[in-house]
C-alpha cells in the first residue's frame, strides 16, 4: 500500500480486475461488456470519428490560408498522428482495458498523471461533442431548407448567440454600419426579435441538437451490437459520397488554381493546424473500446493505423478537389464543398453533400458519446469517481449511468450554449493525451514480441534526434531569438516549454538509446500545442487547476490502489478550504466587475486556484518536515 499521489497500477493487476469483472463496481461478478468488435468493425470507427465535420467545413478555411499546400499540413497531421497511433497501438497491445490513455497513464506514470489525463479526456470530448452536436444542428436545418422545410430561428440556436446578434445589430444599426452585418447576425437578430417570452426573457434553444444528442445517447445505451451497425451503416454511405464527390469534382479542376502551392508559405499552411487537428483526433475514441473487442491486441492497433491511413487519403484528394475546382481564395465559407460544385453549376451535388454531412457529423458524435462513458467508468473502477459511474446494464452490457450522464453533459450545454468557440481546447486536451501516451511508452519496460500482439518497431534515436535537434535549431534560430525578445515574449511560454522538452529529450535519447518513434511523436504533438494559442493554454491550465481540486477532494481519499491516504491530508485539505475563502475576497476585491456573471466566474476561479496553492504549501511542509507524524 502506498500513500503517494505517484502510485502506479501494474499491468497485471489491471488485466486481473478486468478479468475478475471488477469492471461493474455494483454487481461485481455478474455483468460484463459485450465482446463485439472486430477489425472492420474499429477501421469503420476511426473512420466514423475522423471523416466528419472537418471535411466539410473547417477545410475549406484551412485551405484559404494554406492553398493547395494545405495538403501538406495533412499529411504532417497525419504523420503527427501515426506516431501516436503507434504508441496507443502499443499500449493497447499490451493493456486491451477500457480508459484509453488514461489507463495507459496510471501504468506508466502513476496515479496522479493518469487523474489529470482523464480529467482532460472528460473536457476534450465534451467540449468536442458539444460543438459537433451544434455543428450537426447546423447542416440539418440547412438540409430541411433545401426541402422547403423551415424551421423557425429560434428553435435552432442557442440563447447566447441570439442575445449577442441582437445587441450587435442594434449597434450596427445605430452607427449606420449596415454593410457590417452578416447573415449570421441577422439569423441570431430574427431568433431573439421572434422568439415568444416574458418578462424580457426568451425561449431560444437549439432544439435539433438536443434532439440528435438525446437519440445517439439511447443508441450507445441499448448496445455495443447496435451502435457498431449503426456506425458501419453511416460511414459505408458517407464514404460512398465522399469517393463520388472526388470523381466528379476532378472533372471540374482546373490546374492554373494549384498555383502558387504556398500562396501564403508555410507560416499560412501551418494557420490551419487547429482545424485539420481537430478533425483528426477522433482515432484515439476507438482505443476506449478494447474490451468491447474480441481480439483487442491484434485488432485494436490494426484499426487505428487502417483508419488512420484510410482519413488521411481522403482528406488530401479533397483537399486538392477543392483548391483546383475554385482559387484558394474563395474557400473561406463555412460549407466549402457545396460552394464549389455551386460554382460549377451543380446544386444537385450540393444537396447531397447537405444530407452526407449530416450522416457524416453524426457518426462523429456517435464514436465520441461511445467514448466517454468509457472513460468515466475507468476512473470510477479505480475509485478516482463514485462506483456508480461503472455500473454496467445487466440487459445491454453498457456503463449505463455513464452514459445517461454523458447525455445530459452533452446535450443541456448543446441546447443553450454554442461551445463552438473553445473547440480548441479540444485540440489542446488531445494533443496532451498524445503527449503523455508517447512519453508512457517510453517508461515501458522492453518485452519480446508475442504471436498476434502488436509490436512497437525500435529504431535508436541515440543519433537521429540529437541531428534533428542541431538542425531545427540552425534553421528556426531567428524565430527562436524573436521568441524571446518580443514585445509580447510572455505569451510564447508554450514554445519555451517546447524548447526545454526538446533539449531534455535529446540528451536522454543521445544517453538512454530512446525509441526513435515515441519521442518523434511527444516532440510533434508538444510543437502543435504550442500553435493553439497564449489565451487555449491559459484556458486549459484553468480546467487542470479545477481536475487536481476534485483529485486532492475526493479522488486521493477514495483511490482503491491501497486505500491509504497521507496522515496529515484531511487537515492540510481543511486549512486549504479557509485558504480558498480568503482568496475569493482577495480577487473579487481588488477585481470587481460591473456584471454579476463575471464576478461569480473569477470568485470560482479564485477558488479553485486559492485552494490548490494552499493545499501545495502546506502539503509540502507537512510532507518535508512532519513526515511521519499523525496530526
Amino acid at each position: 500500500m502506498s500513500n503517494s499521489i505517484f502510485r502506479k497500477k501494474s499491468i497485471t493487476k489491471i488485466l486481473d480486475d478486468c478479468a475478475r469483472g471488477f469492471s461493474d463496481a455494483e454487481h461485481s461478478g455478474s455483468s460484463h461488456l459485450k465482446k463485439e468488435l472486430n477489425v472492420k468493425d474499429l477501421t469503420l470507427m476511426g473512420i466514423a470519428a475522423v471523416v466528419g465535420a472537418g471535411i466539410f467545413s473547417t477545410i475549406g478555411l484551412a485551405s484559404f490560408h494554406g492553398g493547395p499546400g494545405v495538403t501538406i499540413l495533412f499529411v504532417i497531421t497525419a504523420i503527427t498522428c501515426g506516431f501516436s497511433a503507434l504508441c496507443y497501438a502499443e499500449f493497447a497491445s499490451r493493456i486491451p482495458v477500457a480508459g484509453s490513455a488514461y489507463t495507459y497513464a496510471y501504468a506508466s506514470f502513476g496515479e496522479l498523471i493518469a487523474w489529470i489525463i482523464g480529467w482532460d479526456l472528460l473536457m476534450e470530448y465534451a467540449i468536442g461533442n458539444i460543438a459537433v452536436a451544434v455543428s450537426w444542428s447546423t447542416y440539418f436545418v440547412n438540409l430541411l431548407e433545401g426541402f422547403h422545410i423551415h424551421v423557425p430561428a429560434y428553435l435552432t440556436m442557442d440563447y447566447y448567440s441570439a442575445f449577442t446578434a441582437h445587441q450587435q445589430v442594434q449597434e450596427l444599426t445605430a452607427s449606420h454600419h449596415l454593410a457590417n452585418i452578416t447573415d449570421t447576425l441577422k439569423q441570431g437578430a430574427i431568433a431573439w426579435n421572434t422568439a415568444p417570452g416574458f418578462d424580457g426573457f426568451k425561449l431560444i434553444a437549439n432544439i435539433p441538437a438536443l434532439a440528435i444528442t438525446v437519440a445517439i445517447t439511447y443508441l450507445v445505451y441499448i448496445g455495443i451490437r447496435e451502435t457498431k451497425r449503426a456506425t458501419n451503416a453511416m460511414v459505408i454511405l458517407k464514404i460512398a459520397i465522399v469517393i463520388a464527390v472526388i470523381a466528379i469534382g476532378f472533372f471540374y479542376v482546373t490546374p492554373a488554381n494549384w498555383h502558387p502551392f504556398m500562396p501564403n508559405g508555410f507560416s499560412g499552411v501551418m494557420k490551419g493546424v487547429s482545424g485539420v487537428f481537430f478533425a483528426y483526433i477522433g482515432f484515439d475514441a476507438i482505443s476506449t473500446t478494447a474490451e468491447e473487442c474480441k481480439q483487442p491486441q491484434r485488432d485494436l492497433p490494426r484499426g487505428m493505423i487502417y483508419s488512420l491511413i484510410i482519413c488521411t487519403v481522403l482528406y488530401i484528394l479533397i483537399a486538392l478537389v477543392l483548391t483546383g475546382m475554385v482559387s484558394y481564395k474563395n474557400l473561406a465559407v463555412g460549407d466549402p464543398l457545396a460552394y464549389v460544385f455551386n460554382q460549377v453549376h451543380l446544386p444537385v451535388i450540393s444537396y447531397i453533400i447537405s444530407f452526407s454531412a449530416v450522416i457524416a457529423t453524426a457518426s462523429v458524435l456517435l464514436i465520441f458519446q461511445l467514448g466517454q462513458p468509457r472513460i468515466w467508468m475507468s476512473m470510477s473502477r479505480d475509485g478516482l469517481l463514485p462506483k456508480i459511474f461503472s455500473r454496467i446494464h445487466p440487459k445491454f452490457h453498457t456503463p449505463s449511468f455513464s452514459t445517461v450522464v454523458t447525455g445530459f453533459v452533452v446535450g443541456v450545454p448543446a441546447l443553450f450554449l454554442n461551445l463552438t468557440i473553445v473547440t480548441d481546447l479540444t485540440s489542446i486536451g488531445t494533443l496532451f493525451a498524445f503527449v503523455l501516451v508517447c512519453g508512457g511508452v517510453l517508461l515501458l519496460p522492453y518485452e519480446a514480441s508475442q504471436k498476434g500482439r502488436f509490436k512497437l518497431p525500435y529504431v535508436n534515436a541515440k543519433w537521429i534526434v540529437p541531428a534533428i535537434f542541431i538542425t531545427g535549431a540552425y534553421f528556426f534560430r531567428n524565430e527562436i531569438w524573436q521568441s524571446f525578445t518580443g514585445a509580447n515574449a510572455h505569451e510564447n511560454f508554450p514554445f519555451f516549454l517546447f524548447i526545454i522538452l526538446s533539449t531534455v529529450l535529446t540528451v536522454f535519447a543521445f544517453i538512454k538509446n530512446l525509441s526513435l518513434i515515441p519521442v518523434l511523436g511527444l516532440l510533434s504533438c508538444f510543437y502543435l500545442m504550442t500553435d493553439l494559442g497564449y489565451t487555449n493554454w491559459i484556458r486549459f491550465l484553468v480546467w487542470l487547476v479545477i481536475g487536481l481540486d476534485i483529485y486532492i477532494s475526493y479522488s486521493y481519499e477514495h483511490s482503491f490502489l491501497g486505500m491509504k491516504i497521507s496522515p496529515w491530508h484531511k487537515l492540510v485539505k481543511n486549512i486549504s478550504l479557509i485558504g480558498a475563502i480568503i482568496s475569493i475576497f482577495v480577487v473579487v476585491g481588488f477585481y470587481t466587475q460591473q456584471e454579476v456573471v463575471m464576478n461569480i466566474i473569477y470568485g470560482g476561479l479564485a477558488f479553485a486556484i486559492g485552494f490548490l496553492l494552499t493545499y501545495i504549501v502546506i502539503a509540502s511542509y507537512f510532507s518535508i518536515f512532519r513526515k511521519n507524524e499523525i496530526v
